[in-house]
């Protein structure tokens, strides 16, 4: 019999449109996020390792779980019309171009492979653009169009049958539009750490939804120790009795030092140790990119997370 054809140690979803979509000169969500991950993790260990996956697009019925049907026509017509902006004054920085549709829609469907991937075994990240933490159902706003991680959990929740889902969120700006998206829904539980005060202003502490939100709102400039022990015991607390099947990790990298559009203090090395504490959890974790905004530093805390998420083989 021929030899089993062992299983990667993670995968990785991407497509060539992320680096189509372009938001203007100096717009710090830019192409070359994703040119530095995929350019850091190729020559990685891990990336020799991982299975490199082409992300196929979300599907109309996928993406209406999420968002309704004349918010994604919207989109559409605005990107066959060459784009636009679509962020309210003084937010007037969500921008589309002709290519922002594809890129979306492949992004949202890179996600729902990741979270498939997981569940079938295999640990995945996908690193693609525009990000989606701060889209609402009807909003595009804070660079993003489509809540990725919000429609892999109801894809692979109608799909694969899973019911209970946990969505960690260490992006640096609190994802309104996640929570927004699942604050009455008791089978999903949202953690976010944010810096507060800060885009978009939402995000309390006593902000609970149904009891499944769990906000870590603190300031700038703290010891990044603080950050990561205080994210820590939330995912703690939001796992008390309560275990996922399914853990998916909004992936943004600008709470390291240094990024331009926060004061956060933490290093890729913070990272890996959230990513290596929660496979203790025991439910299949997948992650998906979103903001971070200084390409070689959030490159590296690409790699060293994609490293700890992987299988050990």
């Amino acid at each position: 019999m021929p030899d089993t054809i062992p299983a990667p140690p993670v995968r990785l979803f991407t497509h060539p449109s992320s680096v189509e979509h372009e938001a203007g000169p100096h717009h710090p969500e830019s192409p070359e996020r994703i040119r530095a991950i995929t350019a850091a993790l190729e020559t990685s260990p891990i990336g020799a390792r991982a299975d490199w996956v082409t992300a196929v697009p979300a599907s109309e019925e996928q993406l209406q779980r999420v968002h309704p049907p004349a918010h994604l026509a919207r989109l559409r017509q605005i990107a066959e019309g060459g784009g636009g902006a679509l962020g309210r004054e003084p937010y007037a920085d969500t921008v589309m171009n002709a290519a922002t549709w594809a890129a979306a829609v492949h992004a949202a469907g890179a996600a729902i492979g990741a979270a498939r991937s997981a569940l079938d075994g295999v640990p995945a990240f996908a690193p693609v653009r525009p990000p989606g933490h701060h889209a609402t159902a009807t909003r595009a706003m804070g660079f993003c169009f489509i809540n990725n991680v919000v429609v892999a959990a109801r894809a692979v929740m109608a799909e694969r049958g899973v019911e209970r889902v946990l969505i960690v969120d260490w992006d640096v700006h609190h994802g309104n539009g996640t929570q927004d998206l699942v604050a009455h829904d008791s089978s999903i539980r949202f953690v976010s750490l944010h810096q507060s005060p800060l885009y978009p202003g939402t995000g309390h502490a006593d902000e609970r939804g149904v009891g499944n939100i769990f906000n870590v709102p603190r300031a700038p400039g703290l010891p990044r120790a603080s950050y990561w022990a205080d994210l820590d015991e939330a995912v703690a607390r939001a796992t008390d009795g309560w275990l996922p099947e399914l853990l998916l990790i909004s992936a943004g990298f600008d709470a390291m030092a240094g990024d331009p559009l926060a004061g956060f203090t933490l290093e890729p090395d913070d990272y890996a140790e959230w990513t290596a504490g929660w496979r203790a959890l025991g439910a299949p974790m997948a992650s998906v990119l979103e903001g971070g905004y200084v390409p070689q530093r959030i490159a590296a805390a690409a790699v060293a997370h994609v490293e700890a998420m992987s299988v050990q083989r």
